[in-house]
């Protein structure tokens, strides 16, 4: 399975940004639970927010909760990640994961990640 990221950007603080990660070559991303992680160079990598595969379970870690949201579009193949009111402490490189088991907030669990799209929040 091959996920691609896209949606990254430069912004201000309190902007928004829509992240999207689609099933490339024809990939289909049912059944599978997808994650979004981000990571900052010379830190740990960091959950952001898990969806079960068949969507009845949802973590948003609390760093991001009430501005961060995340879901699945079936028919497209694809799963968003919205940020609102962005901060600039949420400046990372935003990763999607896919994981065949239906449900982990664990990033070691999760079998295939994308490349990765940046989101930079500066003041």
């Amino acid at each position: 399975v091959h996920v691609v990221e896209s949606g990254g950007g430069l912004v201000q603080p309190g902007e928004s940004l829509t992240l999207t990660c689609a099933g490339s070559g024809g990939d289909n991303l049912d059944g599978y639970a997808v994650g979004w992680f981000r990571q900052i160079p010379g830190k740990e990598r960091e959950g952001v927010a898990c969806l079960s595969s068949i969507d009845s379970v949802t973590y948003v870690a609390n760093s991001v909760k009430g501005r961060f949201t995340m879901s699945r579009n079936g028919p497209s193949n694809t799963i968003f990640l919205q940020m609102n009111n962005l901060r600039t402490e949420d400046t990372a490189g935003y990763y999607c994961a896919v994981a065949r088991r239906g449900y982990t907030r664990n990033s070691g669990d999760y079998d295939y990640w994308g490349q990765g799209t940046q989101v930079t929040v500066f003041s």
